[in-house]
């Protein structure tokens, strides 16, 4: 079994000052595979100091200097994939080979078009041709706290040390306890990349600890927190004692609207879009609206879907999904499956209890309810899991109507052949990204989403430029 209690402050790694023991639980077995240090306020208190002393002289460093360290860390990270690969198959049961390559894969992605999008930043630009004095100077906003989480841990993490880095942000890391292991990873690579010391700092914790009292620590001036969006919330009234920035990337209940006239995959991509990383995404689109005279063999292929999509340990090799996370989020979700079935959804794949042959580990059977209504609690809360609901409508309005009736706005989804209407219903849709026909976002798409899905955007120029502040400069002196 592993022991991990260290964390990494100040360029070196440093024994807990008011650490707790935590076990790491492998949801593939239900066995402890490690144990980590909840930090304490001494901890905390350390790591932050060791950002701010690190912050004049790196936030004014030029850009060019951290983009080339952003370069050293890509190389290092690439070397360590597959240590990556196996400490999150291992900490929160992504099956090695989607680890390897989605897990993994995120992070290279990010890092790489945040690289790309740097050189886009105007750092110190001219404000207009109306005023040749004046200078427009984009900065480090400050010590930045990154609150991470355990379902897509180096999407997040590269998300937003990436950005930090290259706006000259120094910070401390919380990564979720849940998966914490590839986080201390990515502390080793950012060691041997040659990150300065107090630039890049990891404190391990839980969101009651380190995470609230980075919250409120008077010397944090910004929080870019990933996760619920019940936390996100509490984050949001302890940050604003001081003012803070608050970036929150929060849940979501993303709506696929699958027209009559969309192509004969459109259905079973959006049912293993659903069920991938085990329905534990929070831009998964978990809410199937499907044209009336569709709506019948959409339903028969979802459950076809369902009842292909294998479940096995995380250790294994192949196409298939994992365990959940953990115990609780096993609990949460059985007990939503329930109620789908007490308020009347049609049950046509899945349901409670493990999957069969598999009595020990978290494993969700992949579920699929039909005839769901959208005030029904499987439409309306966030279950993450791998749980679909079917939901019939019968006009492009009655869509809109349905796919924008929830309190999230993260991404939601069209199929449509009509390019005309896929773009009225892009404009409509209330969410921050809107994905047409299977189709991807572009390298460097923003990241984020509208109402209780939060504010802000990650990646790409966005990314960076919510880590840093706007000066106006008047009087500048031609150089």
């Amino acid at each position: 079994m592993l022991e991990k209690r260290e964390f990494y402050i100040g360029g070196q790694w440093v024994a807990p000052r008011d650490g707790t023991d935590c076990p790491v639980i492998d949801p593939s077995t239900e066995e402890v595979c490690a144990i980590i240090s909840l930090g304490g306020q001494a901890d905390t208190d350390a790591a932050v100091a060791a950002a701010r002393g690190a912050f004049d002289s790196f936030a004014y460093t030029d850009p060019a200097e951290r983009l080339a360290l952003l370069e050293r860390i890509i190389e290092v990270y690439k070397s360590r994939a597959d240590d990556l690969a196996q400490a999150m198959s291992l900490e929160m049961g992504a099956p090695i080979e989607m680890s390897r390559a989605s897990q993994v894969g995120a992070g290279i992605w990010n890092l790489e078009n945040l690289a790309m999008a740097q050189p886009e930043i105007g750092f110190i630009e001219p404000l207009g041709d109306h005023a040749p004095d004046d200078r427009i100077i984009r900065e480090a906003v400050g010590v930045a706290a990154l609150i991470t989480p355990w379902n897509w841990p180096m999407n997040q993490i590269t998300l937003k040390v990436g950005a930090a880095i290259l706006a000259g942000c120094p910070m401390v890391l919380k990564p979720s306890e849940i998966s914490p292991l590839s986080a201390l990873i990515f502390a080793e690579i950012m060691h041997e990349a040659g990150v300065p010391a107090g630039v890049f700092n990891l404190v391990n914790g839980d969101g009651p600890g380190v995470g609230t009292q980075l919250s409120v620590h008077p010397d944090v001036d910004m929080v870019s927190f990933t996760g619920s969006t019940r936390a996100g919330i509490l984050i949001s009234k302890n940050a604003a004692e001081t003012l803070k920035r608050v970036h929150l990337e929060l849940g979501g209940k993303g709506a696929n609207v699958i027209f009559a006239d969309a192509d004969d995959k459109a259905v079973k991509r959006g049912a293993m879009h659903c069920f991938n990383n085990s329905g534990q995404s929070c831009n998964a689109p978990t809410r199937m609206l499907v044209e009336r005279s569709a709506y019948d063999a959409a339903v028969e292929t979802a459950r076809e879907v369902a009842e292909a999509t294998r479940v096995g340990p995380a250790s294994e090799e192949g196409k298939h999904i994992g365990p959940v996370v953990s115990e609780a989020q096993y609990d949460k979700i059985q007990a939503l499956i329930q109620k789908g079935m007490d308020e009347g959804a049609r049950l046509v794949a899945g349901g409670l209890g493990r999957p069969e042959g598999l009595n020990r580990g978290f494993y969700v059977r992949p579920t699929v309810f039909a005839d769901v209504t959208n005030d029904m609690t499987i439409a309306r809360e966030e279950i993450f899991g791998p749980v679909l609901s079917i939901i019939p409508f019968d006009t492009e309005a009655d869509a809109l109507r349905i796919a924008n009736d929830t309190v999230y706005g993260l991404t939601n989804y069209v199929q449509s052949t009509d390019g005309a209407k896929r773009n009225r219903m892009a404009r409509h849709l209330r969410a921050g990204m809107i994905e047409m026909n299977g189709k991807g976002r572009g390298r460097g798409a923003p990241f984020g989403g509208m109402k209780q899905s939060g504010n802000g955007r990650e990646a790409g120029a966005w990314g960076i430029e919510d880590f840093l502040e706007v000066k106006a400069v008047s009087g500048w002196a031609a150089e």
